[in-house]
């Protein structure tokens, strides 16, 4: 009975992984993540950001489209959490690149989670499974007029 029972635990070793697995896509409020107190702190106020197709000021140089893929842990964390996390990192690559090529401002970001291309002034896609989240964005660097 013993050896029957330590074969048992044994089998259980070898099924795999992704039997475990989730990825579960969801919608996030992008005014949410940014009116936390961490993202404010981390994205400050010199760069603007305007999604999907917000209204923005004349553009007075293009610096071209730019990608930016984040995954955070989130082990132990809800998947709102998580997702926010990983949008905010993503949201602080949009700033960097912004301010590494002159603009002011990241102008028609979109969601590409999964090269699934989604635009929203409201929401932002994210995956989240056990161990990891993940966001991913597109947004166009510019240089806006005041």
């Amino acid at each position: 009975m013993r050896g029957l029972f330590i074969l048992f635990l044994l089998s259980l070793l070898l099924i795999p992984s992704a039997v475990y697995a989730r990825d579960d896509i969801g919608s996030y409020s992008i005014k949410e993540a940014l009116d936390l107190e961490l993202s404010k702190e981390k994205l400050g106020n010199d760069i603007k950001f305007y999604f999907g197709d917000q209204a923005h000021g004349k553009i007075l140089k293009n610096y071209g489209e730019f990608r930016t893929n984040k995954k955070t842990n989130a082990f132990n964390k809800s998947d709102m959490k998580a997702c926010q996390r990983a949008f905010l990192s993503a949201m602080i690559s949009l700033r960097d690149r912004a301010v590494k090529e002159g603009g002011n401002a990241v102008i028609n970001i979109k969601s590409n989670y999964r090269n699934h291309l989604t635009s929203s002034e409201d929401t932002f896609q994210c995956g989240a499974g056990a161990l990891m989240a993940g966001a991913a964005l597109i947004g166009t660097v510019v240089e806006l007029a005041d």
